[in-house]
């Protein structure tokens, strides 16, 4: 198997993580997603230009959510339940309201002024991670690895690009000191 993504996408380190604790063996292709020759190799195995993607043969996967699904029922482990499923729904929307700040940064506009796509994908940030922080010590989310992997991965990637600051939400702050010290994070820490 493949995965084609870049070390600073969440969404492709948390398959690289799970994969590893899991002792999953992927060939990892790290691409330069805004390099002409990479783009073209993303676009060839997914028109929705974006990563990560799977490659299993002659068979192609191209979400995160998708990936872990089949790479969860390949290994011969549960799925996630639907509460599950429905906290890494709120896991994602938060990465990709984080994603859309960064994209938009970097295009020159200024996130921080009063229009509607920046006020909507800031309030979205800033209530999933409140939402996040009283949620995680639940069971059912403790319980779940990738669910675990998944928060750790959006954590450490607003850590890493200085998007916003979560210092103030003190459940989700312990969290990401405990689960910092697995080799598994260690090895795909994207400022390496």
């Amino acid at each position: 198997m493949q995965l084609l993504g870049s070390t600073t996408s969440p969404f492709v380190r948390r398959i690289r993580i799970w994969a590893t604790l899991n002792n999953l063996p992927i060939d990892f292709i790290n691409l330069d997603i805004f390099s002409e020759q990479d783009r073209q190799t993303m676009i060839a195995h997914n028109p929705a230009r974006k990563i990560p993607v799977l490659i299993d043969h002659y068979f192609t996967l191209c979400d995160s959510n998708s990936i872990i699904r089949y790479l969860l029922e390949k290994a011969d482990q549960p799925l996630l339940s639907w509460q599950q499923e429905n906290y890494l729904t709120i896991i994602n929307a938060c990465n990709d309201s984080l994603v859309e700040i960064l994209l938009c940064q970097r295009s020159g506009f200024d996130t921080n002024s009063d229009k509607l796509f920046f006020n909507l994908q800031n309030e979205r940030i800033v209530e999933t991670l409140a939402y996040l922080n009283t949620h995680l010590s639940e069971p059912v989310f403790k319980s779940c690895e990738y669910l675990n992997i998944s928060l750790y991965c959006l954590l450490d990637w607003i850590r890493f690009r200085e998007l916003t600051d979560f210092s103030q939400l003190e459940n989700l702050v312990d969290f990401y000191h405990k689960f910092s010290d697995k080799a598994a994070v260690q090895q795909t820490d994207p400022r390496i």
